[in-house]
């Protein structure tokens, strides 16, 4: 796994703003949130390989995670369960690729992104187009997240009368 390191500006502003606030309110933290991974969305979208139908770049989403902790949300990048179908295809000759999961379904969007082992045994990479989404954009969508809830708790304060 590759850590990505940034910087983010704007944070001290935010870390203030939060201070004389005192609680962030839910919905902030998840609209800021869906802000940023939407850029990181949009260009895993644009990376995504097209093929024969583009139905690989249609079945990326972002799907919100549950939290049971106040002031936290995730969102994941993920390709859409509704679309299995498509995605998954039975191999063909199970056991030519030496694999131990070779009998399992092939699933298109994993062998697009991480590679896989082609039927004479050689490796053909894949398109890391969702890894790279996020280390291309991750440092832009900090900076929209930031932002965007120093913005919205500018608004409670100025609302709460605590300016």
């Amino acid at each position: 796994m590759t850590r990505v390191y940034f910087r983010v500006e704007g944070m001290d502003e935010l870390e203030k703003s939060l201070k004389r606030l005192g609680k962030v309110p839910q919905k902030h933290v998840t609209s800021a949130s869906r802000k940023g991974m939407n850029i990181v969305l949009k260009q895993a979208k644009g990376n995504a390989p097209v093929g024969d139908t583009g139905n690989l770049k249609k079945g990326i989403k972002m799907v919100g995670e549950r939290s049971r902790q106040k002031g936290k949300k995730v969102y994941r990048i993920v390709f859409d369960r509704n679309m299995n179908h498509i995605f998954q295809k039975p191999v063909k000759n199970p056991g030519e690729s030496g694999s131990p999961n070779a009998k399992d379904p092939a699933y298109y969007p994993v062998s697009q992104e991480y590679g896989y082992f082609a039927r004479n045994g050689r490796y053909i990479p894949g398109f890391r187009f969702v890894r790279g989404a996020f280390e291309n954009k991750m440092p832009e969508a900090a900076k929209t997240m930031v932002s965007t809830m120093k913005k919205k708790i500018d608004q409670e304060i100025a609302k709460a009368g605590l300016k």
